[in-house]
């Protein structure tokens, strides 16, 4: 069975990255951290993740609202406080399958009817542009979505047991949001729930310190070539060119030097 997590870019990813990626983590490891450091980063990652998807609450609004409890209307703090819990709950525990559809549970709080919550979608599944509205891309069938999803948990988790190099971590938590976000496996949250996988296996594999790369707000940053370097790849999913992901799998590595 080909793998969906593939290995087979990896030489040509490292020889163009840009960025020392061993380097660049160390300060993270040896930058001081003060009590309130977690609920700071992780407010920016959270409605960082949220304004890619459309959320209309300004990033340094909802800082406000999590760091000195500055109320908002509910409608623009309910999904990024849902999310906000689910990167709680997975800072506080392990990356499994089990624990990666109760993350779901919580994100989808606000989004999904509850039979909808932590379930593999039962429908297809068009991805639309937020801007236009124009389909972006067709994801997994669903005669194939469960197949496809148990396979990529398989995968991970492989990948979590193995001795891996930083930048073979690097590398591979790129792909799994990749190939997660190409089998779109929820009726929604998928977005919000890849960018959270992709950090919760960064934290797996190079301990807590991990939670304060700023890779979902170098990806909202620029967004547009976030999505352009997603659609490089093509618009079905059993048809999809995954020679061109090189761009995409290069963006996480690139937020460790984002507003040095």
């Amino acid at each position: 069975m080909e793998k969906l997590i593939k290995p087979d870019y990896f030489k040509i990813w490292k020889s163009m990255l840009d960025v020392d990626i061993q380097k660049e983590f160390t300060e993270i490891e040896t930058q001081e951290l003060e009590s309130h450091s977690f609920t700071f980063y992780t407010s920016v990652s959270v409605m960082s993740s949220s304004k890619i998807e459309g959320e209309q609450l300004e990033l340094d609004s909802y800082v406000k609202h999590k760091m000195l409890n500055v109320e908002y209307l509910p409608e623009l703090t309910e999904k990024p406080n849902d999310l906000y819990n689910a990167y709680l709950f997975a800072k506080e525990n392990k990356l499994t399958p089990k624990n990666f559809l109760q993350a779901h549970l919580f994100i989808a709080a606000h989004l999904l009817p509850k039979d909808q919550q932590g379930a593999i979608r039962k429908t297809e599944m068009l991805v639309m542009e937020h801007k236009t509205g124009r389909i972006q891309y067709e994801a997994a069938p669903m005669a194939i979505v469960n197949e496809k999803y148990h396979q990529l948990w398989e995968e991970i988790e492989a990948l979590l047991k193995k001795e891996l190099s930083i930048e073979q971590i690097f590398y591979y938590a790129a792909f799994i949001h990749l190939a997660f976000v190409n089998i779109h496996p929820f009726s929604d949250g998928n977005g919000r729930i890849a960018r959270l996988l992709e950090k919760w296996f960064l934290a797996e594999k190079l301990g807590e310190r991990a939670w304060y790369i700023k890779s979902e707000k170098y990806y909202y940053k620029n967004v547009n070539d976030y999505y352009k370097n997603l659609a490089r790849l093509g618009l079905f999913y059993e048809a999809l060119d995954y020679e061109k992901s090189i761009p995409f799998l290069l963006m996480l590595s690139k937020s460790l030097t984002f507003e040095k």
